[in-house]
């Protein structure tokens, strides 16, 4: 009976290590899948921004910045994780940690250098006027009085402030640009001020919309970073060298090319 206990007995220790040795390896095994070695970083972005980003039906996130940022991951060892979350949750994420690096067209100005970090300017922009075709807007002169929209806390809305003011009342904020759109082709507002990119981008992809782009000297040359909390250097020093890596190696303009061939 001794022989026989003393048998089970040995008999469990060894399983009780097998398993063990097991789901050391198992974990181990799963730790590489996730991140073959390689550091892994949240990306936010607001994918309705196109061409820079948006969303397919499939639930892929493509576009300009898309690329750019898998781009220089590539060149510069790491992964990304990318999310689209929306204007404000994407400011957000950065704010409490929730993402690491944020990338959707974002302007490099004063008041935001104050509280977050950017890259060097990978790309220029400044703002046009998206009006139906039939309309007779030639200028900016021509929007005094009227209704005109723009996204929630972009350089479209500071453009709109610098001109017709802060307190103006035809100023429209939306969540979205595709949500000024529809209430442009309903009548709602007049205009939109938006990113060059994005506004012709509306134009090419809907011309059943009949739309158009009006252009005004007074709107200052923008120009987009990548963006990180501030302090973290050792990231936006990652970032910086491999948007210069792509910039020499040509793939920043391959890139390019595709999204913006005219």
């Amino acid at each position: 009976m001794k022989k026989v206990k003393l048998a089970i007995f040995v008999l469990l220790l060894i399983i009780g290590s097998l398993s063990l040795f097991g789901c050391g390896a198992s974990d181990k095994g799963e730790d590489n899948s996730n991140t073959g070695g390689e550091k892994t970083y949240k990306v936010v972005t607001d994918a309705t921004f196109p061409p820079f980003e948006s969303t397919l039906p499939s639930g892929e996130i493509v576009g300009f910045d898309i690329d750019l940022i898998k781009a220089i991951a590539e060149v510069q060892g790491f992964k990304v994780d990318i999310q689209h979350v929306g204007w404000q949750p994407m400011l957000n994420a950065i704010d409490n940690g929730k993402g690491d690096i944020a990338i959707a067209g974002i302007t490099i100005d004063e008041e935001r250098k104050q509280k977050y970090d950017f890259t060097e300017p990978y790309f220029d922009a400044t703002q046009y006027i998206l009006v139906p075709e039939n309309s007779n807007v030639k200028s900016l002169d021509d929007l005094q009085g009227q209704n005109i929209g723009f996204q929630s806390g972009t350089t479209g809305e500071k453009a709109v402030q610098k001109i017709f003011g802060k307190d103006y009342k035809g100023a429209k904020g939306y969540e979205d640009l595709p949500a000024a759109v529809n209430d442009l082709l309903t009548g709602r507002i007049v205009a939109i001020v938006g990113d060059n990119a994005v506004v012709g981008e509306f134009v090419k992809k809907y011309p059943d919309k009949k739309l158009k782009v009006v252009k005004d000297d007074r709107f200052e040359v923008e120009h987009y970073g990548i963006m990180v909390k501030k302090g973290n250097t050792e990231l936006l020093k990652q970032l910086n060298e491999g948007l210069k890596k792509i910039k020499e190696n040509g793939k920043y303009q391959e890139i390019k090319n595709k999204y913006f061939a005219e």
